[in-house]
């Protein structure tokens, strides 16, 4: 049997770094669209990001082949490159001997990674990418619940 095709869509928002966050995520299969967003009163915009892709995939009922969209260097760099498996496998070291940042986020992020064929695709930010000014939308309007 054939893997359905999900298009997702993420991105996160932060005021200050850290500060109250949000994130913002767009599932796409087969012309039918769910938008999913959340926030938290202290965090950073990489958590955020992080956190858009971690929800987007744990909504996913069955393993998919997932096209994921992101303007997130970080997260698009470390998934694709294989530098968040080389942080796990060398205990969340990174190669210049610094801790890697986010290792509770990169370990549920490369479990859900692997139970999916991941395609990577950075978009640039800002650049009216339809998705990625929407999830854009979704992230800001969250981060300013806790920015009061």
């Amino acid at each position: 049997m054939q893997k359905k095709v999900v298009t997702i869509y993420t991105d996160g928002a932060c005021s200050g770094n850290p500060g109250p966050g949000g994130w913002g995520a767009i599932l796409q299969y087969k012309g039918v669209e769910k938008e999913l967003s959340g926030g938290e009163k202290q965090t950073t915009n990489n958590r955020m990001e992080l956190t858009a892709v971690i929800r987007a995939l744990s909504a996913l009922k069955e393993s998919c082949v997932v096209e994921l969209y992101s303007d997130s260097k970080y997260v698009i760099d470390a998934l694709e490159k294989g530098w968040a498996l080389g942080w796990r496998k060398k205990n969340w070291i990174k190669s210049d001997k610094k801790p890697a940042l986010n290792p509770d986020l990169w370990a549920e992020l490369l479990e859900l990674c692997e139970k999916h064929e991941m395609h990577y695709h950075w978009v640039k930010g800002h650049a009216d990418n339809e998705y990625n000014e929407r999830c854009d939308r979704l992230a800001v309007a969250e981060r300013d619940k806790f920015a009061l």
